[in-house]
């Protein structure tokens, strides 16, 4: 994937969501601890990259069953909302962080007001997204001015080119850096931080 990105059909937006949130709803047991060797201190450098201040609202994209939240709560933000397109995935969230707010959806749909988050994280998620413009025009109306995104990876971009072979949607890549900045400029967001490693993927975007 470029700079540019595909533009689906409702329709094949719908169908692929409902897709994933079968997929993913029957692997549970996948995304429980133990984490692999390093991931954990990978994903505080990437959670540490926001700058969350105590008593700012944080939505984590893609959430899954729950891997960033303690990560995210030792900074004691006001309130985390963890969106997913997989119920049964936010229900076990849910079991252990029943603090958090889930959201069970697509993030183009969330209807939060407008300039109300301080940080959204997408993590391990971003080339699941099926709409990319309809997700950053909702995550740019909802986040606050100076607010800011993480899009990241805590094993790297190229752990992507093992999924597409058994995955039953498509993926995007991860962008490179001009390309980022390509697709995130149209939304009022500008890079300030860019890791592209082997292990570890991340950038943080602000809004302007």
């Amino acid at each position: 994937m470029s700079g540019s990105y595909r533009d689906p059909s409702n329709s094949e937006v719908k169908s692929i969501n409902q897709i994933q949130n079968d997929f993913f709803s029957g692997l549970i047991h996948v995304f429980d601890p133990p984490l692999p060797e390093g991931v954990l201190n990978r994903l505080e450098q990437i959670v540490a990259t926001a700058q969350i201040k105590k008593g700012e609202y944080v939505l984590d994209v893609g959430s899954g069953t729950g891997v960033l939240i303690p990560l995210i709560d030792a900074y004691t933000p006001q309130a985390i909302y963890a969106c997913d397109l997989s119920r049964t995935m936010l229900d076990h969230l849910k079991e252990r962080y029943p603090f958090v707010h889930i959201i069970a959806g697509d993030v183009r749909d969330i209807k939060f007001p407008t300039e109300s988050v301080d940080i959204v994280f997408i993590n391990a998620s971003y080339p699941n997204i099926a709409d990319k413009k309809g997700a950053f025009t909702n995550i740019a109306r909802t986040m606050k001015p100076r607010g800011r995104l993480v899009i990241s990876h805590p094993m790297g971009k190229s752990f992507i080119d093992l999924l597409k072979e058994r995955s039953p949607f498509p993926l995007d890549d991860f962008p490179e850096r001009k390309d980022a900045e390509t697709l995130l400029e149209p939304y009022g967001f500008r890079i300030e931080q860019f890791v592209d490693e082997s292990e570890l993927y991340f950038f943080l975007a602000r809004k302007t």
